[in-house]
């Protein structure tokens, strides 16, 4: 399983909730240590640095992870929120958030982890109370449980990324056709 982070989602708490992938099937936990942890936050944009994240910041932000996964679920099939999961969120969310600094390079953000989390957390916030719901939807690999904005024309997405899902369901659905169609005989 490829340990880089990827970023297809189109909204930063729905990155942060695929972190966990294939939740269905292998259950593949990105957040592994801490430093995965720290380098999500860095390379999400959310901040440009980090102090670093212990073994409690990381089962803080699965914990916050799950619930947003459980609400964005929620919110995609029309369901009602889970209680709980509004709960950690909101919590999460009501924490001092990571604040941007202008320096003479420009802009910087330097933030705690629960800095960062909250950031996170407010993000899961804006896109479900927000015009975004209704692009909501998740990624046509059954092996992947990512949700995604579908931001496409007619709504025709498919997959979280084509170099993540679409070419590899692709490439299978090429390499049945191809065992199933007949070879001429002369």
């Amino acid at each position: 399983m490829n340990l880089d982070h990827v970023f297809v989602c189109g909204n930063p708490a729905l990155d942060f909730a695929a972190t966990l992938r294939a939740r269905r099937s292998v259950r593949f936990e990105m957040f592994a240590t801490p430093d995965r942890l720290d380098a999500w936050y860095v390379e999400s944009g959310i901040v440009d640095a980090v102090s670093p994240c212990g073994e409690a910041d990381v089962e803080q932000a699965t914990t916050v992870r799950e619930a947003v996964y459980r609400l964005v679920t929620a919110r995609r099939l029309g369901e009602e929120y889970d209680g709980a999961a509004l709960t950690v969120v909101n919590n999460a969310a009501r924490k001092p958030a990571a604040v941007p600094q202008l320096t003479p390079a420009g802009r910087w953000t330097q933030a705690t982890p629960e800095e960062a989390l909250s950031t996170v957390a407010r993000h899961a916030v804006e896109l479900l109370s927000g015009p975004d719901v209704p692009l909501l939807k998740e990624c046509g690999n059954p092996e992947c449980t990512r949700t995604y904005i579908d931001r496409s024309r007619g709504m025709r997405r498919q997959w979280c990324g084509m170099e993540s899902c679409g070419n590899r369901i692709k490439a299978a659905a090429y390499r049945a056709r191809k065992k199933t169609t007949p070879t001429a005989s002369h």
